[in-house]
C-alpha cells in the first residue's frame, strides 16, 4: 500500500532511468538486481490501482480473477519492498555503524514522519481509498530497532511475529468491541485530534492496515535484503521459499476451515452470509459484522489479519520478488520493453499520490465512473497515464519529484554527529 519513500533506493543512486541502464544488464549484475526491486514495486503500484479503480471482482473470468489475486496481496509487496529499502538505507550488506549508521536511522525516521504527515494529509481528501501511507510512517519506525539483524534471524523475528501477533490483535480488537478503554485513549490522544482519526487506536488495532500485523511483512522484506542475491540459486530459492509460504498459508486456511467443526458456517454467519467458502484466499468473503467469532482466525484472506493471511501474502510477495529479480538479471529484452513498469516504480510515491489526488478530483467533478459502472476503461487509463508521466519523467530526472523532495527533507540526517 510503497512508495518510493519505502523503495530500495535505486532511484538515489542510479543514472535517469533509459534504455542504456537496461544495456549494461548483462555487465552490471547488481543494477540488474536494483532494476527487478522497480518492476516489483511498479507491479505493486498498478495492483493498488485495480483496487482503487478497477472493476469489482465480480465481473468474473480472467479480468476478475486478475483483479481479485491482486487485491490485498499487492499492498503487502509493498510492505515487503518497504523492509528490503529499510535494509537498503541503513546498509546493505552489513548495516551502516558511526556516525554513518546514526545519520542512516534518522533518514528512516524522518522519511516515517513525512509518510505520517503526506498520509493524513490524502485521507482527509476523503477519498473511498484507505490510504496505507500513514501507517507505513509507523511501521518504518517499529521495525528499525531491527535493521542491524542478520537475514536468519530477521526471519525468524518474522515467522515468530506472524504466528503471535494476529492472535494478540485478534484479542485487543474484542476488547475494543467489548469495552470503552479504546475511546478513551482516542480522546486524549493529540494526534486523532489533529486528525480528525482515531489516532493511535487506529494504526495500531483497527485500521484497514493494523501495525501490529503488518510488522512480518517488513521484516521479512528485511531478511530479504540481506541475502546475497547474486549468488546462485537464491533467486530460485526465494521463489521455492515464496511458493511454499503461499501453499502453507493458503492451503492451510482452506484445510482448516473445512476440518475445524463449524468454522465455515461461523465465518458466515459473521459475514452476514458472505463467501466463506472463498475465505482461504478471497476479500470476498467480506468483514465480520459486530462480534468476530474465533474462527476468523482460520480465515487467509488478504485483508483478515491472520497469521494464515500473511504467511499466503509473503509468500506470493516473495515469489513476484524473485520473478522480478530473475527477469532483470537473465532477460534484458523483456526488462527493456518493462522499462514503463520499472519507471513506475523509481517514482512510486510520486504516481501513488497522484492516483489519490486524481480519484479525489475526477470524483468531484464526476468524470469517473459510477461504481456500478464498467471502470475497466479508467483502470487501463490510470496505468497508462502512470507509465507515460513515469517513463518522461525518468528520463530526465534520477526520481520522482516527490522522491526528490523528501530526499531533500532527509538532507537534515547530515547534521546528526
Amino acid at each position: 500500500m510503497v512508495p518510493k519513500a519505502l523503495s530500495a533506493e535505486p532511484a538515489d543512486v542510479s543514472p535517469p532511468l533509459g534504455l542504456d541502464r537496461f544495456r549494461a544488464l548483462a555487465d552490471r549484475p547488481s543494477t540488474g538486481r536494483l532494476i527487478g526491486i522497480d518492476l516489483a514495486r511498479g507491479l505493486a503500484v498498478f495492483g493498488m490501482y485495480s483496487a482503487h479503480v478497477g472493476p469489482d471482482v465480480t465481473v468474473g473470468g480472467p479480468v476478475g480473477f486478475l483483479l481479485e489475486t491482486a487485491r490485498g496481496r499487492s499492498s503487502a509487496l509493498f510492505a515487503l519492498l518497504a523492509g528490503f529499502s529499510l535494509v537498503i538505507i541503513t546498509g546493505r550488506p552489513h548495516p551502516r555503524t558511526g556516525r554513518a549508521g546514526r545519520q542512516a536511522v534518522a533518514r528512516i525516521v524522518i522519511r516515517a514522519v513525512v509518510l505520517l504527515a503526506l498520509g493524513y494529509a490524502l485521507t482527509a481528501l476523503d477519498t473511498d481509498v484507505d490510504v496505507i501511507l500513514s501507517f507505513y510512517g509507523l511501521l518504518f519506525m517499529a521495525v528499525l530497532p531491527l535493521h542491524r539483524l542478520r537475514a536468519g534471524t530477521l526471519a525468524l523475528v518474522a515467522a515468530a511475529s506472524a504466528l503471535i501477533l494476529p492472535p494478540v490483535l485478534y484479542v485487543i480488537r474484542t476488547s475494543i468491541e467489548d469495552g470503552k478503554w479504546a475511546d478513551t485513549v482516542t480522546a486524549h490522544d493529540p494526534l486523532a485530534r489533529i486528525t480528525g482519526t482515531d489516532g493511535v487506536i487506529e494504526l495500531l488495532f483497527t485500521g484497514a492496515y493494523p501495525v501490529l500485523t503488518w510488522i512480518p511483512f517488513l521484516i521479512a522484506g528485511m531478511a530479504a535484503a540481506r541475502l546475497d542475491l547474486s549468488r546462485p540459486g537464491i533467486r530460485s530459492r526465494l521463489a521455492l521459499v515464496g511458493g511454499a509460504l503461499a501453499l502453507l498459508g493458503y492451503g492451510g486456511s482452506w484445510l482448516a476451515l473445512r476440518l475445524v467443526p463449524g468454522a465455515l458456517s461461523a465465518v458466515a454467519a459473521a459475514t452476514d452470509g458472505g463467501s466463506a467458502a472463498s475465505a482461504w484466499w478471497s476479500d470476498t468473503v467480506g468483514e465480520p459484522e459486530g462480534h468476530t467469532p474465533f474462527a476468523w482466525l482460520l480465515v487467509a484472506a488478504p485483508h483478515s489479519q491472520t497469521t494464515f493471511s500473511i504467511v499466503g501474502n509473503t509468500g506470493v510477495a516473495l515469489a513476484v520478488v524473485a520473478a522480478c529479480l530473475t527477469v532483470a538479471e537473465r532477460m534484458p529484452r523483456l526488462t527493456r520493453l518493462a522499462t514503463p513498469v520499472a519507471a513506475v516504480g523509481v517514482t512510486a510515491l510520486t504516481m501513488y499520490v497522484l492516483h489519490i489526488v486524481a480519484l479525489w478530483f475526477f470524483s468531484d467533478v464526476r468524470y469517473v465512473p459510477a461504481v456500478d459502472g464498467d471502470t475497466l476503461p479508467a483502470l487501463l487509463g490510470f496505468i497508462a497515464a502512470a507509465m507515460l508521466l513515469a517513463t518522461v519523467w525518468t528520463r530526465l530526472f534520477r526520481r520522482g519529484p516527490l522522491e526528490q523532495l523528501l530526499r531533500l527533507a532527509t538532507q537534515l540526517a547530515q547534521t546528526v554527529k
